[in-house]
């Protein structure tokens, strides 16, 4: 196993854990010495990992750990960069657009310097184009989706004609110049899709839709008939 490998393994182990593990323990698990473990520990923090403890009382990794420097495929590089200037480009408000370009900033920050040079240097480029403007702040959609809650919305179909429903929102879909919101629909009684430019006020509510968004997503996967990406 090289060194690479072991330290992502040995961060792996770490997040596995919400008590301190002894570094024996840890040895034990990587099948390593107590003086590699030791040094790989400090290899890890020196890099920015938030790992506590000391021998005899046991480690633990803290919450908001920053990626250690990773070995890339040129593919994966290409890959990685291209999304991240897809969704700087496309996304549907600011707060995204600008979290996609701070984690690339972060990737970048913590990449090998040959590898920091090839992914700054890549000949991927994302168009701009113009999306519906949206009435309402789309990142509160994102919000409800993470939080389960249902959304009270105003929304406008082809004709112009409004009507009020109460959705339980679990993804949203990025298409060239729209946004759809995969959603149930109380009124309807079944799942429907509404466009992010055609709701034309919106409401969070306090209540928590009954399903887990995991099962609805699952059920909605296999309706369309289409595999999970």
């Amino acid at each position: 196993m090289s060194r690479a490998a072991r330290l992502l393994d040995l961060l792996q182990l770490l997040r596995n854990r919400h008590q301190p593990v002894t570094g024996p323990d840890l040895a034990r698990e990587l099948g390593v010495s107590i003086r590699t473990l030791y040094r790989d520990i400090a290899t890890l923090q020196a890099q920015g990992a938030d790992i506590q403890g000391e021998p005899g009382l046991g480690y633990v990794l803290r919450p908001g750990f920053t990626l250690p420097p990773l070995m890339f495929s040129a593919d994966e590089i290409e890959a990685i960069v291209l999304g991240s200037r897809w969704v700087a480009a496309r996304a549907d408000d600011n707060r995204l657009s600008a979290s996609a370009k701070q984690a690339m900033s972060k990737i970048l920050a913590v990449l090998p310097a040959e590898l920091r040079d090839r992914a700054e240097a890549t000949n991927l480029l994302v168009a701009r184009i113009g999306l519906e403007p949206a009435q309402v702040d789309a990142g509160q959609i994102r919000l409800a989706i993470r939080n389960e809650r249902k959304l009270v919305i105003r929304y406008d179909d082809l004709s112009g004609a409004a009507t009020e429903r109460v959705i339980w929102p679990f993804m949203i879909g990025f298409f060239e110049k729209v946004r759809i919101v995969a959603a149930w629909c109380e009124m309807r009684q079944d799942f429907r899709s509404f466009r992010v430019d055609r709701i034309s006020a919106m409401a969070v509510s306090e209540e928590r839709y009954p399903k887990r968004r995991a099962v609805m997503l699952k059920e909605w996967w296999e309706r369309e008939g289409i595999a999970p990406p």
